[in-house]
């Protein structure tokens, strides 16, 4: 099944497009505020800038860790791998220095809304702090804002919230120098 968004009022719609071909136009009506909009099957501008929208949960390319962006209202769920050193995590836009970008609509979320960094610590175990953009909504850790130039340890499986979208912290592998 697939979702389309109404352009108006921004309602999905679903629709099975396995009964149309590659190439098919389809016309929907929203049943919320009656708009009346096209599409085309197998062509969309989002779907050339969006990963696969099944993503592995365990994306861990170089073994520091990933984020798991939780599906909502704005976009897929994503996974996102972690790098050492500074992580910068916003909504994506082509061209911005973002380099965790987000692929959503979600006007709630900066462009560079927050950061983490991944080091190691004296014994050599991965370490991760948030700190905040600054954004103009916020960071969000355990249902607490971050201040302006707080930094916040988190650890594996530690949600935080930027705009309208949850995050999920997968630490990596923490062996490789023990």
């Amino acid at each position: 099944m697939k979702r389309v968004r109404c352009p108006k009022c921004d309602n999905f719609i679903t629709f099975d497009e396995t009964k149309y071909t590659e190439g098919q136009s389809l016309v929907f009506k929203c049943d919320e505020c009656g708009k009346e909009f096209g599409i085309r099957i197998g062509t969309s501008k989002l779907r050339n800038t969006q990963k696969e929208e099944v993503v592995d949960e365990n994306a861990n390319e170089n073994g520091v860790g990933s984020l798991v962006v939780i599906e909502n209202v704005f976009h897929y769920k994503q996974v996102l791998p972690l790098r050492m050193g500074d992580n910068t995590i916003g909504r994506y836009m082509k061209g911005s220095a973002t380099t965790l970008p987000i692929e959503t609509n979600d006007p709630s979320i900066d462009i560079n809304h927050c950061t983490i960094n991944v080091s190691r610590d004296k014994r050599g175990r991965l370490k991760y702090i948030l700190r905040d953009g600054p954004s103009y909504t916020g960071t969000f850790v355990d249902n607490e804002i971050l201040g302006d130039r707080e930094r916040r340890v988190i650890d594996d499986g530690t949600l935080f919230t930027i705009g309208a979208t949850s995050i999920i912290l997968r630490a990596g592998d923490n062996n490789e120098n023990e």
